[in-house]
Formats: structure tokens, C-alpha cells, sequence
């Protein structure tokens, strides 16, 4: 059979592919990232032309690669379950290497359970870590958790391909997505050939959510024929930062009651909150619950979260779990099948996960060098969130809302329409314009609102506050004042 391009020997070609594939996008790895890849490729090849001599990847939320440190306590248990033949000497370990006696004790407990981190565990996780999840869940919301509905995957973007894999059932099924929203919703949906129902979060009242809002936009889309099932839920938000408040919660929870749908809680920055406290939607429901006994019986949660951030920030690690409330155990029982066909998540990942949830207790051996790096972690968190939105504040035609939690800041930004023209000479919008040129100017790389989804027009950037020090903020500010006066 002849290929679908005559100038080519090759049978598959970009018009040939999957379209779902090639109608996905996802910004945070896009353009701009890869431009920044090169950038940094370039410095390191000791060339320095540039107008900067590093570049800042504040583009997606790696924590590690922006030099926060592996937490003592976790990489060393790591290390023994990577290597047991450690285990035969423990006096070195000790002695020598700075290694607590518990550390060796949590790794061999979890060698006791695992066996070995090179071998397949059940396809949903080992039981023991399950377990150990299930018991954080009950100390974090004061409610039971049963192992039995806890699910480990490769991160929690593996647990929402899963949940989105099972819950779509064809081009007309619906998923009400927030907006801004982070792209892996939008990009998966539309690699599943879906249908995403964007809802807008209110900005001027810190990105929370406006139930009139939500509302209308799921009778729109039910006007149109869609079959909307379930709707995702980011909190502490991404990009947006915003922290939602019990009344939120339970508008949205009895919004799910009122259309049966599903929520999908990404709760991933769930310990990244600097305003007020973090509210689970497992906790919120089963106080519902408990308030009116039989009303909220049959509403379904999933819940996901992630050792990629937090303090802990181990992405690389590829480890996650998701909870399951109020489902059919037939449709558990698919679920299962579906992980299944993955085979299991990494286990050197699910023993992460443990960690995570179940760290050194007060009065054991690593308990007091666990805090202080974890404090630590978090307050440099705080005080960058801090240092950036007061430069934000100072800078011309630019708003933003104070630092609620997760690991970013999305600005409002409003530019000189000689910008826009500028911007649409390159064939850009303006917010990617201006974030080429800060990233040229600075090697400073954000991402452009129009990657997450933004209200027709107005603009914004999303950037992290990972990188340490904040001489990179310096830099913006002097950059967004040349780039005012040049467009003036």
C-alpha cells in the first residue's frame, strides 16, 4: 500500500496519525519550554552570547530541577529498598553514612511487603501501602478509608488518564473542566475525542468558584446534546494558585448531588497552602453526609494525589494514588482491569507514596531533621510567593491576587495595543509574545495564560516560584519596564 505522502517512504505522516493526538495541546512543554531546552543546551556548551547566564524554568512545577533538595529521610529509605545488600551494613550506615535506626527499619518493613522494588506489585499497589494511605486519609479527615478503594498510579496525571478513560464513553460525554485549568484535562480529553465544558473561575474574588457560572455552562452544554458525567475540581488551584473555602466545596458537592455527576478532586498541592487550611472534598462530602443522612448517599468523589509536590516534590519518581467514593463496585471492578492493563505503577514509587503520607512521627530518630526540612522547604515556598507578587505589584498594567497555596502565581497582564500588532505580525497572541521576549530578555520561561484556558480578552502568565533566590524576579521587573517603554 502506497504512503498517504509521495515524498516520502515512510507510512505514517502527520496528516495520517490519530487527529485527536495532534488536536491535544499542552503548553507547559511547549514552544517556549523547548526554546528554553535550547537555551540551556547552549549555556552549557559554555557559549555566552546570550543577554543571561541561566535559565529559570518556571514553567512547570518540577521542584527538584529548580534545586530543592531530596527530603534526608525519604531518599535514604529509598536507597535501601534500591540496594538492600545496604541492610548488611548497618553500622555504616550509621556510623558513617548519618543513616537513623528507623530509616532501616521502615525500609525493611517495606521490603518485608514489597519484596523487591524490580517486581510487579497488584495491579492497584501493594496492599500494605494501601493501607498505609487508607490510615492518612482518617488521621487528615477524622473519617474511615478502606484500602480496598485506594488506587496507586504513576503520579496522579496517570490516575486521571485512567478515571477519564473509564468515565468517557464517546464524543458526547461531557467533563465540566475549570478554566484557567492545568492542560493535562483539556489535552486528554481531546486525545479521547471528548467533549470538555469549560467553566470559568471568578478572578476578582481569588479564582473561586462561581456557582451561576457553573451552572450555565452545564445547561449550555446539555442544551447541545452533551451527556455531562463529572467535573474536575483543582484545589489549592493550578495555575491559579486559589485555595476554595468550605462554602465553595459544598456549593459544588451539592451542584454533583443536584446532576449526578462526578467529581474529580486534583488535589495534589493539598499541603501547599499558605491562606487559611486545606479542605479535602472527602471530608466535606462525609460531613454532608453526616448532616443529612441519605441525601448525599449516592454522589461520587475521586480524589488523586501526588508525590510530585508538596515538600516532598519527588516528580520524577512517577508516584500517586486516587480514592474512590460512592462508586458501583461493578464499575470498580473496571477500573481495576483498566490499571490492570498497565500492570501496576512503579513501585519504587508507591513506596514514595508511603513515605509521604506516613512520615518520621515526634520522638523517632528522623523526625527532627524531617521537620526542619520540610519547614524549611515550605517557607522558602512562602517567602519567594512573597517576593514575587510584591514585584508583580509594581510592575505597569499588571494584577495579582495574594499567594493562596500551590506552587503558582498567574498574573493579569495588560499590554500596549503597538504590542499586540507586534505580537500578531509574529503570528502570536500577545500574552505569547511577551513571554518569548521575557525569556529571550532573561532565560526566565513561564507560560502563557492562553495555555490554560483565560476569559476573551484579557491576558496573563503563569510562572512557578520553585527557583531558588529571587534575583530571577529582579530580572522580569526590569524587563516588563523596557518592554512597556518599547511598545509603548
Amino acid at each position: 500500500m502506497a504512503s498517504d505522502s509521495p515524498s516520502s517512504g515512510r507510512r505514517l505522516n502527520v496528516n495520517n496519525i490519530n487527529p485527536h493526538v495532534k488536536a491535544a495541546k499542552y503548553a507547559v512543554r511547549g514552544e517556549l519550554a523547548v526554546k528554553s531546552e535550547e537555551y540551556r543546551a547552549y549555556l552549557q556548551a559554555g557559549l555566552s552570547d546570550l543577554p543571561f547566564s541561566e535559565v529559570i524554568s518556571a514553567n512547570i512545577g518540577n521542584p527538584q530541577q529548580l534545586d530543592q533538595k531530596p527530603i534526608t529521610f525519604i531518599r535514604q529509605v529509598l536507597s535501601i529498598l534500591e540496594n538492600p545488600l545496604l541492610l548488611q551494613k548497618k553500622d555504616v550506615l550509621i556510623d558513617h553514612l548519618g543513616y537513623k535506626t528507623d530509616v532501616i527499619e521502615r525500609a525493611e518493613k517495606l521490603l518485608k511487603v514489597v519484596g523487591s522494588v524490580g517486581a510487579y506489585s497488584a495491579s492497584n499497589g501493594v496492599p500494605a501501602i494501601r493501607q498505609s494511605i487508607a490510615e492518612f486519609l482518617e488521621r487528615r479527615d477524622g473519617f474511615p478509608a478502606s484500602q480496598a478503594d485506594i488506587y496507586l498510579s504513576a503520579g496522579a496525571s496517570s490516575g486521571v488518564n485512567t478515571l477519564l478513560h473509564v468515565i468517557c464513553q464517546n464524543e458526547k460525554t461531557g467533563i465540566l473542566v475549570p478554566i484557567p485549568q492545568y492542560p493535562l484535562y483539556t489535552a486528554s480529553l481531546s486525545v479521547l475525542n471528548a467533549t470538555c465544558v469549560p467553566y470559568h473561575l471568578d478572578e476578582s474574588k481569588n479564582w473561586g468558584t462561581d456557582l451561576a457560572v457553573l451552572k450555565e455552562s452545564y445547561e449550555r452544554a446539555k442544551a447541545d446534546g452533551v451527556d455531562v458525567r463529572a467535573i474536575v475540581i483543582i484545589n489549592p488551584g493550578n495555575p491559579t494558585g486559589a485555595s476554595l473555602t468550605e462554602e465553595d466545596i459544598r456549593s459544588v458537592i451539592e451542584f454533583a448531588r443536584q446532576e449526578r455527576l462526578v467529581i474529580l478532586a486534583d488535589e495534589v498541592y493539598q499541603t501547599n497552602v499558605f491562606i487559611g487550611e486545606f479542605i479535602s472534598f472527602k471530608r466535606m462530602l462525609r460531613q454532608m453526609q453526616k448532616e443529612q443522612p441519605g441525601a448525599y448517599d449516592n454522589v461520587e468523589l475521586a480524589s488523586l494525589h501526588s508525590v510530585s509536590k508538596g515538600m516532598v516534590g519527588e516528580c520524577g519518581h512517577r508516584g500517586g494514588y486516587f480514592e474512590l467514593v460512592g462508586f458501583d463496585p461493578e464499575v470498580q471492578q473496571e477500573i481495576y482491569k483498566f490499571v490492570s492493563i498497565m500492570l501496576c505503577a512503579p513501585v519504587i514509587g508507591q513506596c514514595l507514596v508511603e513515605l509521604m503520607v506516613n512520615p518520621p512521627k515526634a520522638g523517632e530518630p528522623s523526625h527532627e531533621l524531617y521537620q526542619k526540612e520540610y519547614n524549611a522547604i515550605f517557607d522558602g515556598l512562602k517567602e519567594r510567593a512573597t517576593a514575587l507578587h510584591k514585584a508583580f505589584e509594581q510592575m505597569e498594567g499588571v494584577e495579582c491576587g495574594t499567594p493562596q497555596g500551590s506552587m503558582y502565581l498567574f498574573p493579569t497582564i495588560n499590554l500596549p495595543e503597538k504590542a499586540a500588532q507586534a505580537a500578531a505580525d509574529e503570528g502570536r497572541t500577545p500574552d505569547e509574545f511577551y513571554c518569548m521576549r521575557l525569556l529571550e530578555a532573561t532565560g526566565v520561561c513561564v507560560v502563557p495564560g492562553s495555555g490554560f484556558g483565560q476569559k476573551d480578552g484579557s491576558l496573563h502568565f503563569r510562572t512557578t516560584f520553585l527557583a531558588p533566590g529571587t534575583e530571577w524576579v529582579g530580572s522580569i521587573v526590569k524587563f516588563h519596564k523596557e518592554f512597556m517603554d518599547k511598545y509603548r
